[in-house]
């Protein structure tokens, strides 16, 4: 005999739900370890390279040129020789660093969890 399927008690997230608008600035790989790294000062592009090893230069410029564009952060072109550039988190950028603190603690309780 087949098991009755329950039906969900939570209710379906409104049409435009904010969780998933929130999440689409959070996806993609280097987002959140941007966020991260901008969250104390601004950075240079090579300082950020630096801070996250993995990434290619042609996604992270792409990443930062996305988020840039999303209001997340902003790029400052400082007029030295060779010009600087320096990217910083917006008022809505740092709206988004508790959440991804918070991801950050549940990491760590995760690792402990796997004693290796």
């Amino acid at each position: 005999m087949a098991v009755k399927r329950r039906k969900s008690k939570v209710k379906a997230p409104p049409v435009g739900c904010p969780l998933t608008a929130c999440m689409q600035f959070l996806k993609g790989a280097w987002t959140p370890n941007i966020i991260w790294y901008l969250r104390e000062e601004p950075r240079r592009f090579s300082e950020l390279m630096a801070d996250i090893p993995g990434v290619s230069p042609k996604v992270f410029s792409g990443r930062l040129k996305r988020l840039e564009r999303d209001g997340i952060l902003t790029r400052q072109v400082i007029p030295t020789s060779p010009p600087t550039v320096e990217y910083s988190l917006t008022d809505l950028g740092h709206e988004l660093t508790p959440a991804i603190e918070a991801i950050v603690q549940v990491g760590h309780k995760l690792k402990q969890q796997r004693v290796v």
